[in-house]
């Protein structure tokens, strides 16, 4: 398996200013554009379409499908963090604050 460079979530940065630069184009001109002019609806439904390829390509267990899917989640979800006022950076934080506490137990301290 690749490994990443310990420095790639800067490509997540740098995607997150295209789509922050692109949200307020011409719809015609730029996808970001067209989701962000047809709504959250449009934003959550491209975001469950590409959730489901994603399982359906590890359920059928091809590696190249399987990374093509998750790099299309993670576009949709850096818009839909776009559309709220947040970025990488946000996430980040989040997952570097839950770093080294089981899963159990940061589950139930959400309280869900």
């Amino acid at each position: 398996m690749a490994m990443a460079d310990a420095g790639d979530d800067s490509v997540l940065t740098r995607l997150a200013a295209t789509i922050e630069a692109r949200k307020d184009a011409d719809p015609k001109s730029s996808y970001v554009a067209s989701l962000f002019a047809r709504g959250d609806d449009a934003i959550l439904k491209k975001i469950g379409e590409e959730a489901t390829e994603t399982v359906m390509a590890a359920k059928d267990g091809d590696k190249i499908q399987i990374t093509a899917e998750v790099a299309d989640l993670w576009f949709h979800c850096l818009v839909l963090l776009a559309r709220h006022g947040l970025g990488p950076a946000d996430v980040l934080s989040e997952l570097t604050r839950r770093e080294g506490t089981s899963g159990h137990i940061e589950k139930a301290a959400r309280g869900r």
